[in-house]
């Protein structure tokens, strides 16, 4: 390895920015506030960007969650001057598959701070083309259509054109071709008509109308999409009508979201099918992947702080949740250590002190070939964790027979990194469990034997690898 002092350093910077924007959210976690979290996440962008512009937008190819996905967009577009070949097509892919209200708020955004440069319209005009429904576009996200329509200097097509831009009173007493346009307008006058529409928009006229809440579920089923399904589910049930779909459709981090919101009680009743829907919602996740790890030791954490925040509520466990599920069909011969002791994956709540240190001692002493530790890296007695794992790894296993990697499902307090347990074990964010295999190759970085060259060539695989998928 021939990297530079400032090399290492720039490597250094790069894996904490990952870390950064994989996991911060800029909201409220259980030991940092969301106010401090942005402080930190503003830094985090603007450094990076300056210091390496070209990795700064290879980021968009990684695992960073939605929330700095678009902030790195915002950047770029905002000083279209700078930048790489490939920015323009890693905007593209992200928007694409960014969900449309998230965009519709960028672009409203940019708008707003009148971000007018070719580039920035000729995204907006790009992204407004390819949607697969201009109508539905036009009902559920009429004003961040059109600021994007106007700000991009695009025309829309005619029936749209009317609908986005004309006033409340126009909209009700115009006649449409489209089907879902003349169902909108029909449905402020007859209750009928609003089972045409998409759910969110049918719940305003349901309310609208007093259509009472079971019998709008009984009938509004089919326009719902998967993930209002599960969240509707329990609606459903204390509605007492029939449950809109099943949960094993769900991907796996809602799924396990839902399965941490239950009542304990509920979960034993219905362990059959949870336990179900999670082998198979994880099989999903893990594809091809299943089966290709090596024996695993999970140690995940199941302790107070778990909770998260009200505004996250439970997300920390139904990270460590999700994982245990994705890494039991990685490896089918893994062991798993709750912090509190807990052997019923299924009925995991926040309780007890964090007691980070005795459970990875635990999971060394099954001489696995990988451990892998989601945490939030507050631990009970923070000094015996680092010095543990310090002997261990200098004096025990300096060869580096065990790979150990920490997964932090939020950031610290400071806002710009996830705690780490130990400078002995590479420390990254966790956002969506479902790109655990990556991040625990990307993690490998971070110990200090690969540097800079050889993160960019990592970069530039995941960057071709990106914009090939379909």
């Amino acid at each position: 390895m021939d990297d530079t002092y400032t090399d290492l350093l720039a490597c250094e910077d790069l894996l904490m920015f990952a870390g950064a924007a994989i996991s911060g959210t800029g909201q409220r976690e259980f030991h940092a506030g969301a106010e401090r979290q942005g402080l930190g996440l503003d830094f985090l962008h603007e450094y990076v960007h300056q210091t390496l512009p070209d990795l700064y937008a290879a980021m968009l190819a990684l695992h960073v969650n939605d929330h700095n996905a678009l902030r790195i967009v915002h950047t770029l577009l905002s000083r279209p001057g700078d930048g790489h070949p490939r920015q323009n097509a890693l905007i593209r892919r992200r928007l694409a598959r960014t969900p449309p209200q998230r965009v519709y708020r960028l672009f409203r955004r940019l708008a707003a701070e009148h971000v007018n440069n070719r580039r920035t319209r000729a995204t907006m005009r790009d992204w407004l083309l390819q949607r697969p429904h201009p109508a539905l576009d036009a009902i559920k996200y009429r004003k961040g259509l059109r600021d994007a329509a106007r700000h991009a200097r695009l025309r829309l097509p005619d029936e749209i054109d009317r609908f986005v831009f004309s006033s409340p009173a126009d909209r009700r007493r115009a006649r449409y071709e489209d089907p879902l346009l003349r169902a909108h307008g029909r449905a402020f006058h007859a209750a009928r008509d609003l089972y045409a529409l998409p759910f969110t928009v049918a719940e305003g006229f349901a309310a609208r109308h007093g259509v009472p809440r079971e019998r709008f579920l009984a009938s509004i089923a089919e326009r719902t999409t998967r993930d209002e399904r599960l969240r509707l589910t329990e609606s459903a049930r204390r509605a007492g009508t029939t449950p809109l779909g099943a949960v094993g459709d769900a991907p796996l981090m809602r799924l396990c979201s839902y399965v941490v919101g239950l009542p304990v009680d509920q979960r034993r009743e219905r362990r059959a099918e949870l336990e179900s829907a999670l082998e198979a919602s994880a099989r999903r996740a893990a594809g091809d992947a299943a089966g290709s790890w090596p024996d695993t030791a999970l140690v995940l954490d199941d302790s107070y702080s778990s909770f998260g925040s009200p505004v996250r509520r439970n997300r920390p466990l139904a990270v460590a949740l999700a994982c245990r599920s994705l890494v039991s069909v990685l490896s089918p011969g893994s062991t798993t250590f709750w912090l509190s002791g807990h052997t019923d994956h299924l009925t995991v709540r926040p309780t007890g002190p964090t007691l980070l240190a005795e459970r990875i001692l635990d999971a060394l002493a099954c001489s696995p070939a990988r451990v892998v530790v989601v945490s939030d890296g507050h631990d009970s007695a923070p000094e015996l964790l680092s010095d543990t794992l310090r002997v261990w790894r200098s004096r025990l296993d300096p060869g580096h027979t065990v790979s150990m990697v920490h997964l932090n499902p939020a950031l610290d307090g400071e806002g710009t990194a996830p705690r780490r347990l130990s400078p002995a074990v590479p420390t990254l964010g966790l956002h969506d469990p479902a790109t655990l295999p990556s991040l625990v190759e990307l993690a490998r970085f971070g110990q200090g034997r690969s540097g800079l060259a050889d993160l960019r060539a990592h970069m530039d695989a995941a960057v071709a690898t990106y914009l090939e998928e379909r």
